[in-house]
């Protein structure tokens, strides 16, 4: 067992309260610095820089077996049920948006800071994904709605590694990162988010644009500019599959203000293709009247629409339907049905045919108690069939609810409690704005699949500020972390 020696992997403060000191490198940032600790016990690796320290026994041994000489033995801390603790234990948090870093800092918050908690991404940045509609019109840039997460967890004492996770090994209680280390757990949060399955359409990637990810939302934005300089008809679309409707509305109507603005509205035919069986669908189920709310958009737009329909495959400059028929465009944006991360498929187990988590109500994975899923690397079953595919919206307050209901079965597991907290997808609550470039629909209802008590979808300008106002408010709110706010 050796320390690292990989820029990626910093030797986190977590692990130690005693033999910390910081310097100021160069006159400049401040640097901290660590003797050696418990991150010898958490990281294995390959690669030494000078003497590796000597073994410990790990996780499982006893408090007083612990042979690193930087390590100070601690009094184990008694929980309610009168469990001893030998050690801290050490939750990692495999993600960085919105449901890894409010599963970290909900963790720390839940049990008052006594606890170790790393957070492992791939991406140095939050990114406030519901803006990603705006980026490709110009009235969005990275910068605006992205930060940097790693000051923020310092703060709140969480522990941060910018590496992406490639293997699980949850016998050994295990993460695999990208360089062959490995990071050891006692619980871990999988907060993966997903990608896009490119292949669900033939010529999707080549031919279209779409907006899911930050790259992918610049792409279309160069693809905007450069039909600005040749008009021709426009298609939005959400092909079988898909969950993301409410980004394809947004994204929908957002565009036909640009057009107006550009006074390209009369001279450019915009149509919505869909799997949806009825407008308003939204992947749950519909609410009361937005049928035809929704027409109503469409109409005082002047959308053609296509419902119900799969998508064939995405010609060079058409989108060609199941049905055979093929509707031509200059500029084509479309959403794609979501996949879980690849590597977490070789988890015996762990996930479904999608590579998504399947989870409990709790959280909590089918096969693994210290092992939880939260935000869209969770599968959420569709409770119902429709004759063209459709999936669920994963989006930002239910990922929120479920990451804060994981935090608090962690925090009760580590006390020595039964993790009871336990809140099924469909019932939490719906809450949603969805912007219209100039205008919006704010969407109310008790819970996120049927059957419900209560259901409204209230239009008006308004929504659009309430998008603006809550953009700058969540990026606050997540910036400092202040995460157990509404």
């Amino acid at each position: 067992m050796c320390r690292p020696d990989f820029p990626a992997l910093r030797r986190p403060s977590y692990v130690h309260r005693g033999g910390l000191h910081e310097h100021r490198k160069g006159g400049g940032r401040r640097v901290r610095h660590q003797h050696a600790s418990a991150w010898d016990d958490w990281v294995e690796g390959p690669a030494c820089s000078g003497p590796a320290p000597v073994a410990t026994p790990g996780r499982h041994g006893k408090p007083g077996d612990r042979t690193n000489p930087g390590r100070r033995g601690r009094r184990g801390r008694r929980g309610r049920r009168g469990e001893e603790h030998s050690m801290r234990k050490h939750v990692v948090v495999l993600g960085a948006n919105f449901a890894g870093l409010t599963a970290a800092l909900s963790v720390r918050h839940e049990l008052h800071g006594d606890v170790d908690v790393t957070v492992v991404s791939p991406r140095a940045n939050f990114l406030f994904t519901p803006s990603l509609i705006w980026l490709p019109f110009g009235k969005r840039d990275r910068g605006d709605i992205t930060f940097d997460v790693e000051p923020t967890l310092r703060h709140h004492g969480v522990d941060f590694v910018q590496a992406a996770a490639t293997g699980l090994d949850p016998t050994a209680r295990t993460v695999t990162l990208q360089d062959g280390s490995t990071l050891r757990y006692d619980y871990l949060v999988i907060a993966t988010g997903y990608r896009n399955d490119s292949d669900v359409v033939p010529g999707f990637a080549e031919n279209a644009v779409t907006i899911t990810t930050l790259e992918d939302a610049e792409r279309a934005g160069h693809a905007w500019e450069l039909f600005l300089r040749d008009p021709r008809d426009v298609v939005v679309a959400a092909t079988q599959g898909a969950g993301c409707f409410g980004a394809a509305y947004e994204f929908l109507f957002n565009l036909s203000f640009q057009l107006r603005r550009h006074d390209l509205h009369q001279r450019v035919k915009l149509t919505y293709v869909t799997a949806e069986p009825f407008l308003g669908h939204f992947g749950i189920g519909g609410l009361p009247h937005g049928e035809q709310l929704l027409g109503m958009f469409l109409r005082k737009e002047g959308i053609d629409s296509r419902l119900n329909v799969g998508i064939d495959h995405v010609a060079q400059d058409a989108l060609v339907l199941e049905t055979g028929e093929e509707v031509p465009f200059g500029y084509g944006m479309v959403v794609p049905p979501f996949l879980g991360q690849e590597w977490l498929t070789a988890v015996d187990g762990l996930t479904d045919a999608k590579g998504m988590v399947a989870v409990r109500d709790s959280y909590q994975t089918l096969k693994y108690d210290d092992v939880y899923a939260v935000g869209a690397a969770a599968a959420v079953e569709v409770p119902w069939t429709t004759p063209t595919p459709v999936g669920i919206p994963k989006t930002g307050f239910p990922t929120e609810v479920m990451a804060h209901v994981a935090a608090r079965n962690i925090a009760a597991q580590i006390r020595g409690e039964e993790p009871t907290d336990e809140k099924a997808f469909g019932d939490i609550k719906a809450i949603c704005v969805m912007d219209a470039g100039n205008n919006g629909v704010v969407i109310l209802a008790d819970k996120m699949l049927p059957p419900r008590k209560h259901g409204v979808l209230i239009p008006g300008p308004q929504a659009h500020v309430m998008k603006l106002g809550f953009e700058k408010y969540f990026l606050w709110k997540m910036r400092n972390g202040y995460v157990q706010l509404p």
